[in-house]
C-alpha cells in the first residue's frame, strides 16, 4: 500500500495517484490505515516519529525537490530508500520566477519603485542583457535548466556546484575556492542550492563583501543558506542594492522580521516553484514500477551529500 500524507489538498493528492496507479492500493491521510500494510510512503511535512509506525516501509519519496525535513527526522531508517522529486514541473517555473527577479535588477525596477514613492521622474542609463553578470549557485535538474534558459535568453552566466558540471553557454565552476573569484564578477547572485551542512549559512557576511559593491541576491532555494542579520547589514550599508527573497530561515516569516518592510527587499511565500501535482504522481508511479521490477529509480537521495 501506498500511503501519502499532505498536510493540505488531500483530495487532489488522492485523484492524482489514482490516476498514475490505478490498480495499487491507496490511502491519504487522514485515512485509517493498519500500520503493517503500508510499504511505500509519499509525504511532505511529516510530523515528528512519522515512520516509526510503519513496521514494513520499503521506500519513502518526498513532494518536493527539497528533502531536509526528512533528512533531520531520526525515525527515517538509514536503511530506507528515500527519492526526492527531480523537476516534476517545477523548473520552468523556477526560471519564470528568477528571470522575473533577474529583469527587476537589470532593468531597474528597484530604483524606478523608489522614484515613484519620491514623486521624481528620474531615467537609470540603459543595461543589456549581455552585460548582466548572472551567477546560478546550484546546478542539479532546477538550477542547471535556469542557468541554461538565461544564457538562452543572453545573459552572462556562470554556474557553481559542488562537483564539476558542463552546460551549454554556462561558465561553470566548482568546489568553495572558486566562490570568491566568481562572487567577484557577479551582478545578480541566484541561489537555487539544496539545504545541506555545507551551504547552511554559505550566504554570509564575508560572502556578501565578495560581491561587488551593487550585486543583488535572488534566493529561492533554502532559506537557512542565508545569514539574515548579515544581510540586512549589506543592504543597509548599501553594499548590496537589493534582494528578491522567496524562502527564509523560519516560514512563515515572522512578522517582527525586519525584512518585511526594508525598502530593498521583496518577499515572497515559498511560491518559487510548486510542486506539480499530477506531474509528481506520475513520476512516483514510475519509480514505484522501476522498484517492482527490481531496478534502481533515480532520484534516491545520498545522505551523506544531503541531496
Amino acid at each position: 500500500m501506498l500511503y501519502v500524507y499532505s498536510p493540505r489538498d488531500q483530495d487532489a493528492w488522492r485523484a492524482a495517484f489514482a490516476r498514475h496507479l490505478p490498480h495499487t492500493p491507496i490511502a491519504v491521510y487522514p485515512d485509517v490505515v493498519a500500520p503493517e500494510a503500508v510499504t511505500h510512503i509519499a509525504a511532505w511535512q511529516p510530523p515528528a516519529d512519522f515512520f516509526t509506525q510503519f513496521p514494513n516501509l520499503q521506500a519513502a519519496f518526498a513532494l518536493g525537490a527539497g528533502v531536509d525535513r526528512f533528512l533531520a527526522q531520526s525515525d527515517l531508517p538509514v536503511h530506507i530508500p528515500l527519492y526526492r522529486l527531480t523537476d516534476a514541473g517545477m523548473a520552468p517555473q523556477m526560471l519564470e520566477y528568477v528571470l522575473y527577479g533577474v529583469l527587476y535588477f537589470q532593468r531597474d525596477f528597484d530604483h524606478y519603485a523608489a522614484m515613484q514613492a519620491q514623486h521624481t521622474w528620474d531615467v537609470a542609463p540603459p543595461r543589456l542583457a549581455g552585460e548582466t553578470r548572472v551567477t546560478v549557485l546550484g546546478l542539479g535538474e532546477i538550477g542547471g535548466y535556469v542557468a541554461k534558459g538565461l544564457a538562452a535568453l543572453g545573459y552572462r552566466v556562470a554556474g557553481w556546484s559542488r562537483s564539476s558540471r558542463e552546460l551549454a553557454g554556462v561558465d561553470c565552476r566548482h568546489g568553495l575556492d572558486a566562490l570568491p573569484g566568481l562572487f567577484a564578477q557577479t551582478d545578480i547572485l541566484v541561489s537555487l542550492l539544496p539545504s545541506t551542512p555545507q551551504t547552511r549559512g554559505l550566504l554570509d557576511a564575508a560572502r556578501f563583501a565578495q560581491l561587488p559593491q551593487g550585486a543583488a541576491l535572488i534566493n529561492a532555494a533554502r532559506g537557512d543558506q542565508v545569514d539574515e542579520d548579515a544581510l540586512l547589514a549589506a543592504l543597509g550599508s548599501g553594499h548590496l542594492r537589493g534582494a528578491l527573497l522567496d524562502v527564509f530561515a523560519t516560514e512563515p516569516l515572522p512578522t517582527e522580521s525586519q525584512l518585511w518592510s526594508h525598502p530593498r527587499v521583496r518577499i515572497t511565500p515559498h511560491i518559487a516553484a510548486a510542486t506539480l501535482r499530477d506531474d509528481a504522481a506520475k513520476q512516483i508511479a514510475e519509480r514505484l514500477a522501476v522498484l517492482a521490477a527490481g531496478g534502481s529509480p533515480s532520484g534516491q537521495v545520498d545522505r551523506v551529500q544531503s541531496y
